[in-house]
């Protein structure tokens, strides 16, 4: 999505190389939205509108949007500030990133377009034997912690599927101008469905605690309107918006 040079962590390679904090969001000022887990929901929800899309492979995944069309996040702004609160985990890990390699699990890697990584400033990646620094041991565990979170959340909107619960929306914005457009490639629970299930998928919904997540992300979908008042803000012309893409 946002990884212009993802390469393979190696410790003799980047043995020298150093990461040097940022607070600029420039990299993410072309995504529209973004991939969301279920533990975020909580704070998500007061800020971002939450909705479904299908991810890698077809299957469904919960994503926040933050754009109305084509390469553009709207909490992005000219000086690459994030405008809200809450920063998801899919922006925080950047620049680093878990990849599957063939017949290996997953590695850790870098993005080498970064403008953060460089030779004499920051927090280094190795020490001098080539062992990770407590620095990168902590962004691993993050990752790793991501991955797990990533995994719990599939199977959450899989329990969602198998119950008929999504259906699909086509959100329309209009503009104070006059000016109007539709985002599609949307799915959201369909409440009267969820009023329907039989007593013993309710329950087992509430037992695990997802029957909250669900009703987070109905009440998140009020937030829409943030995104409208802040594309009538932008005096660029409108484009048709492309499908909702999510990636882990």
């Amino acid at each position: 999505m946002y990884y212009d040079k993802p390469v393979l962590l190696h410790r003799d390679k980047h043995r020298g190389r150093k990461v040097l904090p940022s607070t600029s969001f420039a990299f993410a000022r072309k995504a529209n939205s973004l991939y969301l887990a279920g533990v975020e929901f909580n704070e998500a929800c007061k800020e971002y509108a939450i909705v479904f899309t299908r991810g890698a492979a077809g299957r469904i995944v919960p994503v926040v949007m933050v754009g109305l069309r084509s390469h553009e996040n709207l909490y992005v702004d000219e000086q690459a500030r994030w405008l809200a609160s809450y920063v998801p985990a899919f922006v925080r890990r950047y620049p680093f990133v878990l990849a599957d390699l063939p017949g290996q699990g997953q590695g850790v890697c870098i993005d080498e377009a970064f403008a953060g990584l460089n030779d004499s400033e920051g927090e280094a990646l190795f020490d001098t034997q080539g062992q990770e620094t407590p620095f990168l041991r902590n962004a691993i565990g993050f990752l790793q912690q991501y991955q797990r979170e990533y995994q719990r959340t599939e199977a959450f909107c899989q329990r969602l599927l198998e119950a008929g619960l999504l259906v699909e929306m086509d959100a329309k914005a209009s503009l104070v101008d006059g000016r109007s457009f539709t985002v599609n490639g949307l799915m959201v629970v369909d409440e009267k469905k969820l009023l329907a299930l039989p007593d013993a998928v309710a329950l087992s919904l509430f037992r695990s605690g997802e029957l909250h997540l669900v009703s987070m992300h109905l009440m998140s979908l009020s937030n829409m309107h943030r995104l409208v008042d802040a594309m009538a803000q932008r005096k660029t012309s409108l484009q048709p918006a492309p499908r909702p893409r999510a990636q882990a």
